[in-house]
Formats: C-alpha cells, sequence, structure tokens
C-alpha cells in the first residue's frame, strides 16, 4: 500500500509540474474564493462568538449545502454551540449607600473580583475599624510592606485579610488606602481567586472623603454584590457525509480567529488596532475541508463515513474541538481516525516542507504517508498532542494525523491575508491527504497507540515544558491537568490528571495564560517546585526540566 501511494502521489507531482488539470484549477479557483470571503475585512477576524464568526459559519454551511454534505445534528442543524467563559462582569445591581446616599460604581467603589455576592446592611463607627457586620480596612499597612519587599504580593495579603476577618464575624469589608502608595487595585474580570466568603468592596479616597470622613459618627451602610461570569458562545460547523457504514472518519480545522486581538493572543506590537483576518490560521484548513469534502462527496469511496467539522474557539484553546469530543454528534467508538488541517497554505516554493503530526498514533499511518516522495519534504512527529484540534481526538483514544506547512512571520499578525497564500501548494496538501483518505478505504479499523508528547511540533515554542495538557476550558484557579504525558517531568514528579496546578517555583499562576508566562521563567536542566490542589488537599512535588 506504500509504495501505491507513492506511485499516486509521484503521478500527481509529475503532472502538477507539467500541467495543471482542469479539475486542479477548479480546486486552486474555490480556494482563492473560499480564503479571500474567510479573510475579508467584513468578517473582522472570526473572532469566536462575533457577528464575523456568523458570517463566517454561515459561508461554511452554504458550501456543505451546495455539496449534498448533510446536517450532522438532531433538528437538521449543522451548528453545535458552546459556552466560551470570559471572565467576570459586576451586574448594575451592586450598590454602595451611606446614610442613604448612593455611591456610585466603578466611580466611587467597586467589587473585588474575588468577592461574594452577598447583602449587607449595618450601623457602624469607623473609628471601631472592626465594629458592626461590615469591617474597613486601610491598605496602608501592607502597601509600607510591599514598598520593602520586592516579592511581596499585595493582591495574595488582600485575601488572606479578608478571610481572616471573616473567621473574626465580619460579613463584609471595605477596603481603603490612606497612604501616598499607590495601590493600583482595579476590578480584574479574568482573576481566578476563590470566593471569599463575605462581600469586599474597594473604596477610593474621593468617596471615602465625602461620605465617611467622619469617623466618630454612626453611619448606616447597605451594601449588596452581585457579580456573573460573562460568557459568550461559539459555533462548531458539523457536516456528515452518511454512506451507511460502520466506521467514521472525522476531517477537521478550524475556522476562527482573533478578531482584533482582543483576547490578547495577537504577536502584534502595534497600538492602533487592527483586524487579523488569518488567511493561512485557519481560512486556509478552512478551505481545504470544504474542498475536500466536495471531493468525498464525489468519490466512489463508500466504505467509509465522512464527519466534517469546522472548530471554532481554537485560538482560546481548543474549546470548540475538546466541547465536540465530550459532547459528540457519533459514536466515538465508531470513528477511526481524525486528520486535522491547521494553517496549510503556506508552503515553501523552495523546500516544500510539510509537518505532519500525530505519526505514531497508529501503526497504520507508516504503511500510508511515504516520506521519500519527490514533492514534499516531510517532516514527521510522532505526538498525538499539539497545539490544534487533533488533540481533543487523541486524548479519546482516536488515531490523529496533523497537517501544517510551517510557521512564519505573519503568525498571529494582522498581516496574515489571503495574497500571501500558496494556492498550488495547499492544492497539493489536499491531494496528499485526499490519497491517504483514499488508500485507507480498504483497510478496516486502525489501532490506537499512546505516544510521548512533542518537543518541537506547535505554533508556538517554549525553552521547557512539564509535559501535561491543560483543560483550556476549566474556570477554577489554575491550571487543571488533562492528561500527562509518558516519560515527561510532570509524571516524573507524579502529578496526575485531574490535578490542579497553581505555582512553580516563586511564580503563581491562575489559568493557562499565566501558567505558560511561569514556564518561560525557566530553563533546560532547571530544578523547581511545583504546588498544585489534588482534590482538597494541596502538594508540592519536586520538578527537573
Amino acid at each position: 500500500m506504500k509504495y501505491i501511494l507513492a506511485l499516486l502521489l509521484l503521478s500527481c507531482q509529475l503532472s502538477f509540474a507539467q500541467k495543471i488539470s482542469k479539475a486542479d484549477k477548479k480546486i486552486i479557483a474555490n480556494l482563492k474564493t473560499h480564503i479571500n470571503y474567510l479573510a475579508d475585512d467584513k468578517l473582522e477576524g472570526r473572532r469566536t462568538g462575533t457577528p464575523g464568526e456568523k458570517l463566517a459559519y454561515e459561508y461554511i454551511i452554504d458550501q456543505f449545502k451546495n455539496e449534498g454534505i448533510t446536517p450532522a445534528l438532531p433538528n437538521e442543524n449543522f451548528l453545535q454551540e458552546f459556552d466560551v467563559p470570559e471572565g467576570k462582569q459586576i451586574n448594575k445591581e451592586t450598590s454602595f449607600s451611606v446614610n442613604e446616599h448612593p455611591l456610585i460604581l466603578n466611580e466611587d467603589f467597586f467589587p473585588l473580583a474575588f468577592s461574594a455576592n452577598a447583602s449587607v446592611q449595618c450601623d457602624v463607627y469607623l473609628a471601631l475599624k472592626e465594629a458592626g457586620e461590615i469591617w474597613f480596612f486601610d491598605l496602608n499597612e501592607l502597601l509600607n510592606q510591599s514598598v520593602h519587599n520586592p516579592h511581596f504580593d499585595l493582591q495574595d495579603a488582600i485575601t488572606k485579610t479578608a478571610a481572616d476577618f471573616a473567621k473574626k464575624g465580619a460579613t463584609g469589608l471595605i477596603i481603603y488606602n490612606s497612604s501616598s502608595v499607590a495601590d493600583n487595585i482595579k476590578f480584574d474580570e479574568k482573576d481566578k481567586t476563590d470566593i471569599s466568603k463575605i462581600p469586599v468592596v474597594y473604596l477610593t479616597n474621593k468617596a471615602k472623603a465625602k461620605y465617611l470622613a467622619d469617623e466618630t459618627s454612626m453611619h448606616t451602610l447597605k451594601l449588596k454584590v452581585t457579580m456573573e461570569i460573562k460568557k459568550r458562545v461559539g459555533h462548531n460547523v458539523i457536516g456528515f457525509i452518511n454512506n451507511n457504514a460502520a466506521i467514521t472518519i472525522i476531517l477537521g480545522a478550524h475556522y476562527d480567529h482573533l478578531g482584533y486581538g482582543e483576547d490578547h493572543n495577537s504577536l502584534y506590537t502595534g497600538t492602533i488596532p487592527m483586524i487579523h483576518n488569518g488567511a493561512d490560521d485557519n481560512a486556509s484548513g478552512t478551505a481545504a475541508l470544504i474542498e475536500l469534502g466536495k471531493m468525498l462527496g464525489s468519490s466512489k469511496m463508500k466504505k467509509n463515513n465522512y464527519l466534517l467539522i469546522a472548530f471554532s474557539g481554537e485560538e482560546l484553546g481548543l474549546f470548540g474541538s475538546k466541547y465536540f469530543a465530550d459532547h459528540p454528534s457519533t459514536n466515538l467508538a465508531g470513528v477511526n481516525y481524525m486528520i486535522n488541517m491547521d494553517m496549510v497554505g503556506r508552503l515553501n516554493d523552495s523546500t516544500h516542507g510539510l509537518n505532519i503530526g500525530g505519526y505514531g498514533t497508529s501503526p497504520a499511518w507508516n504503511k500510508m504517508i511515504d516520506t521519500t516522495n519527490t514533492y514534499f519534504k516531510i517532516k514527521l512527529d510522532s505526538s498525538g498532542v499539539g497545539p490544534s484540534d487533533h488533540t481533543s481526538f487523541y486524548r479519546k483514544d482516536i488515531p490523529v494525523l496533523f497537517f501544517f506547512t510551517g510557521s512564519h512571520k505573519d503568525y498571529h499578525k494582522p498581516s496574515d491575508d489571503a495574497d500571501k497564500i500558496n494556492y498550488p501548494g495547499e492544492l497539493q496538501v489536499i491531494k496528499l491527504i485526499y490519497n491517504i483518505i483514499k488508500s485507507s478505504d480498504n483497510m478496516g479499523r486502525f489501532a490506537f497507540t499512546k505516544t510521548r508528547e512533542s518537543a518541537y511540533m506547535g505554533k508556538n515554542t517554549f525553552k521547557v515544558s512539564l509535559g501535561i495538557m491543560p483543560d483550556y476550558t476549566f474556570t477554577g484557579n489554575g491550571v487543571h491537568v488533562d492528561g500527562v504525558s509518558a516519560g515527561r517531568p510532570a509524571e516524573k514528579a507524579g502529578i496526575k490528571t485531574g490535578d490542579v496546578l497553581f505555582q512553580l517555583g516563586e511564580h503563581k499562576f491562575s489559568d493557562v495564560q499565566t501558567y505558560m508566562d511561569a514556564l518561560n521563567k525557566f530553563n533546560k536542566g532547571d530544578a523547581t517546585k511545583v504546588k498544585l490542589m489534588r482534590g482538597k488537599e494541596e502538594l508540592v512535588f519536586d520538578i527537573v526540566f
């Protein structure tokens, strides 16, 4: 089979070198149409949960419908919705009054992000700072400590103070700053600190001077804090080619991108907000998915069904593919393998370099992928884990392949535009994938093999790695471990799936982004400690990178 595939590849390469067929010209024209639309400014970067995402998924659905690709979800629905938590937001019901005078939210006061939702009313003398139900706390003492200790964590000190006051009987805490040292405290919607047992509010100096200057008189305080998790809704597009077969092959590509860079995942350093069109990342993969759907729908290969999934939320951390893998439209036990196409539009005309990940996830791939062909210079990565959507399927013990033509200077920048796509090169990638699928038509079920974590494959690189797969959808404080790679530092140290990491050495982190920031503080060979929660137990492990 390997040699049959090699002949097929050589044949298509020779014909490409001599003359592009009419069918090939049609595919190239289609790729240009798809990518130019998906990467147009009017889609504003296809950020998950935005009108631009809607324009993109409507286009993909229309393409599926035009080719007779049917909806994969109940009620003739192509769309699978999923929530993307964006952090916390203060509800307008939040209020604070002193002697019936209402204070202005976000001007006179604001709750801290770890505050409890609660309503408290009481009469207090400010001179007795621990009298009544609502207590007052001056940040002056803590700020003086921070001046002399560069490692002092003001946020941590405030949360500990609130917890201590709650134990002493306080049912609310008002924080203010009488010192000349700036505290830089603000409402942090991304804060994942554990919720306090009491409401905690920051009072500005201006408001304190206006409403609470007299600390010897009694004041009637009414405080209400209401906050909630802010969410947006992402959409996977799922089409089905039903051949009434026992086995299903999944083809996937994410269609979302960065919008204007609002989620802080852009590499653009300018100050003027700009649209990130994401032509290569990943209008190219989405266009390939559409064209492969057309080719498979009209083919004579009927021994497999084909599930076509355009994922959203990939740029935020594989949200869409993870949601599908946990809420599949088909029984995953009947899925033979998954092919993921992410950034397949910038094939280098000089080197023809093509990265293929997931090679080690099944022994079948060795029979089907010829690394000696005369067109592509193929670089294989055995790992089923990488910074794209195939990872979500590998975690379900499904063989995967990941196609990627390489990173470039326009990656995650506004300059990733349609005029830089190598359309003939992408055609050859599509042909290679099609021939792989074709060669599997008579091979039956593939065996699945677990792999080590890759040291190099991906769109981002880090100096060191723990060897964990973070759960990007985790909304708690820290990084929830979704998987541990064999032979890597995390496994050697004793870290397990389900653990929640929150500190590396002296570097605390609250989410995946701050975890990655902490990782970049270390070099290969460094030894440190990692702190984590396993259930309700806090544990410390020694790590060597």
